[in-house]
């Protein structure tokens, strides 16, 4: 590792501790040359997800877009901003830890589907009238009856 101070490419760790619950680790480094110290962290470097719109265009895949939508399907409910950001990270890692770096917007919007239904049937309900475009009523109730019969 390149010293920040006076570019000496060798350097010692002095010590080593995981962050952000294991994702990352925080180096304590000693330039060999100069003495001082400095901070590194490491991370795993994750291939970028692309999502495939309905139109087929594509884009990566965003955390942040994620999680606005499930915040507002969850808006003025007893949903905590910690069981969103859970159910966010597990939507990601489902996501990461498949084989494919393209995945479809309409699978996205299951595994949304799916979270909201476990922690919110009202933002479930909500999600779903806004992200399956229902036609008509009796497309939103044929919707819920499904939802009732499976409960």
């Amino acid at each position: 590792m390149k010293c920040p101070f006076c570019g000496f490419e060798e350097s010692k760790v002095i010590d080593s501790r995981p962050t952000d619950e294991g994702e990352r680790i925080r180096r304590r480094r000693e330039c060999v040359k100069c003495g001082k110290r400095f901070t590194t962290y490491e991370i795993i470097e994750s291939v970028p997800i692309l999502v495939v719109k309905k139109d087929k265009s594509r884009e990566a895949f965003d955390r942040n877009k994620l999680m606005n939508g499930m915040m507002r399907a969850c808006e003025k409910r007893q949903v905590s901003m910690e069981t969103i950001e859970r159910a966010v990270s597990e939507i990601e890692s489902t996501l990461q830890n498949s084989l494919d770096r393209e995945v479809t917007s309409v699978r996205v919007g299951e595994l949304v589907m799916e979270k909201l239904k476990e922690i919110d049937e009202v933002a479930y309900v909500r999600f779903a009238s806004v992200y399956k475009h229902f036609k008509d009523v009796n497309a939103f109730m044929e919707e819920l009856s499904g939802f009732l019969d499976k409960k």
